[in-house]
């Protein structure tokens, strides 16, 4: 079985120029020419999935505002009313500004949403602050997985709003079972990721972390995280549209694990996360 846990999709009719304006931001910002892979939509998504022999995608959806989680959740209950056929299931949104954040997070278990994303850098709120504290807190209370942006983003590089030692703030205060950091653990602060962060009772994520057109972990270097870690705790994500789903599985089964370790990382663990 094969799960990506990181994709992301956006309606029809924004997806074109959406991407378009992150592939200008990046440029602009971090210098680097990226290109995303796939169209950016559900559909293309499902035809990724299929083609590249995943049993189920995740796409984890950003409010960017207060006043989108109610839409955004309303889109990702009608896309996993598809999933069997499409493949492509999604996890709900919410915004630290969302006040009733515990009725959303209400509606998202209903919804059998089985999850949320936050983006700390989008949502322009650090991972320890209270807002978050009490949204994870609750969440964790109803059983959700909680995905989170950590490390830096290229879009937004102008500061890191989930640093290591922010999520070992969150740490100190809460204990989620079902905590998810993206990227293994800080997209380009692996370093600070394997003194602080390996070992503590959270998932991390592969998703675009051995991309090669920008700098990416080494191979030594992510095999020793994975195994220091526990394979266990590990989920594999490619961060489509970002990434290719076929390359980042081949990157994967090429690293020198074990076949048991790749079943794990493919899609085992997040079988078991999400009670499939």
């Amino acid at each position: 079985m094969i799960i990506d846990m990181h994709t992301h999709t956006f309606p029809d009719k924004i997806a074109g120029y959406a991407l378009a304006g992150m592939e200008r931001e990046i440029l602009e910002k971090r210098g680097y020419d990226f290109h995303v892979r796939l169209k950016g939509t559900r559909d293309a998504l499902s035809a990724s999935t299929v083609k590249n022999g995943v049993d189920l995608s995740v796409v984890i959806p950003v409010a960017t505002k207060p006043t989108q989680s109610v839409s955004i959740n309303r889109f990702a209950y009608e896309t996993n009313a598809h999933w069997e056929q499409t493949r492509v299931f999604s996890f709900g949104a919410i915004h630290p500004d969302n006040e009733n954040y515990k009725e959303v997070l209400r509606d998202v278990k209903a919804m059998g949403l089985k999850g949320i994303k936050l983006h700390p850098d989008y949502q322009r709120v650090c991972f320890d602050d209270r807002r978050y504290l009490q949204i994870m807190d609750y969440a964790s209370e109803l059983g959700l997985v909680i995905v989170t942006h950590a490390g830096e983003d290229f879009g937004l590089p102008e500061k890191v709003h989930c640093t290591p030692d922010m999520v070992l703030e969150v740490l100190k205060h809460i204990q989620p079972d079902k905590l998810v950091l993206a990227h293994m653990g800080g997209l380009h602060q692996w370093d600070e990721v394997e003194e602080k962060l390996i070992g503590c009772n959270v998932y991390l994520d592969t998703a675009f972390v051995t991309e090669e057109r920008a700098p990416h972990l080494e191979q030594e270097q992510f095999v020793r995280m994975v195994r220091n870690h526990g394979v266990e705790k590990i989920l594999f994500g490619t961060d489509s549209p970002w990434s290719d789903q076929g390359e980042a599985i081949r990157k994967v089964q090429a690293m020198g694990f074990s076949q048991r370790e790749q079943e794990l990382i493919l899609g085992e663990n997040a079988k078991k996360l999400l009670a499939l």
